[in-house]
């Protein structure tokens, strides 16, 4: 394997860039960090292009570059600093890759069961929405454009593997779409600190739009007029409100049931 010594290498430089969600639209790649999610990654069916191990770990991830290579991508080795250089966390699990994004699903063949975040910008709330809809058995995840970008590395380091698994599409058009889901048959069931309780609304139904907000703002009243549902988690203490990926998690539970 070759050996990349500098972070002005072209392929250090596209890899850093992947970074930013420019960078990513225009290569159509993503960054993935660490073994597992790269292992994750690879068997949910994305192409990795090059990859990056750290030299003094060569040895270690000899498993890991010869299924990478298996897959076609080049593999080479790199000196801590420039994999720190490459990599977004700030002490890189010793290998990290630029893989092909996850081909969004279209809204005529949308999952039955989605999680849909309006705005929500925290890539911490991204990923473990993503994460727990994929343990609770959501099998889809729609988010508006005006939100944290779920290929990010923070997003998909939260969603531990799920942003492989559980399929995504991001709109500029939510309310849109979530019409057309409708006319497909679908209950849209938005979260809103007015609306009716949870246990005594709550819908009973095969295909869903569950809709979270954005962190400080909710629901837009544009997306809320689209729902068929508004309802509200009960507050029996003191606090007013929950944090977005702990309200998503109970309802997408709730909801599965």
């Amino acid at each position: 394997m070759t050996e990349l010594t500098s972070v002005q290498n072209p392929t250090i430089k596209r890899m850093k860039a992947l970074k930013d969600k420019k960078a990513r639209v225009q290569q159509g790649e993503m960054l993935v960090e660490g073994e597992k999610l790269m292992l994750e990654a690879a068997k949910a069916g994305l192409i990795p292009s090059d990859v990056l191990i750290e030299s003094s770990q060569a040895e270690k991830f000899e498993s890991l570059a010869r299924e990478m290579e298996a897959f076609g991508a080049h593999v080479y080795l790199a000196p801590r600093h420039v994999l720190e250089a490459a990599c977004d966390t700030k002490t890189p699990q010793g290998a990290c890759g630029a893989f092909t994004m996850p081909v969004p699903f279209r809204p005529e063949n949308a999952p039955e069961r989605l999680v849909v975040l309006d705005g929500v910008q925290d890539p911490g709330n991204v990923g473990t929405i993503w994460r727990t809809a994929d343990a609770a058995g959501l099998n889809g995840m729609l988010l508006a454009s005006s939100g944290a970008d779920p290929f990010s590395p923070k997003v998909q380091r939260s969603a531990m593997g799920s942003g492989f698994r559980v399929p995504v599409r991001v709109t500029d058009r939510l309310a849109d779409e979530l019409t057309v889901l409708r006319s497909l048959g679908y209950r849209v069931i938005v979260s809103a600190l007015d609306g009716a309780p949870f246990y005594e609304g709550m819908p009973k139904c095969d295909k869903f739009a569950l809709v979270i907000g954005n962190e400080a703002r909710g629901v837009s009243d544009e997306v809320s007029s689209v729902a068929d549902v508004r309802l509200k988690l009960p507050m029996r203490g003191g606090a007013e409100s929950l944090n977005a990926a702990v309200a998503a998690g109970i309802m997408m539970y709730e909801l599965m049931k």
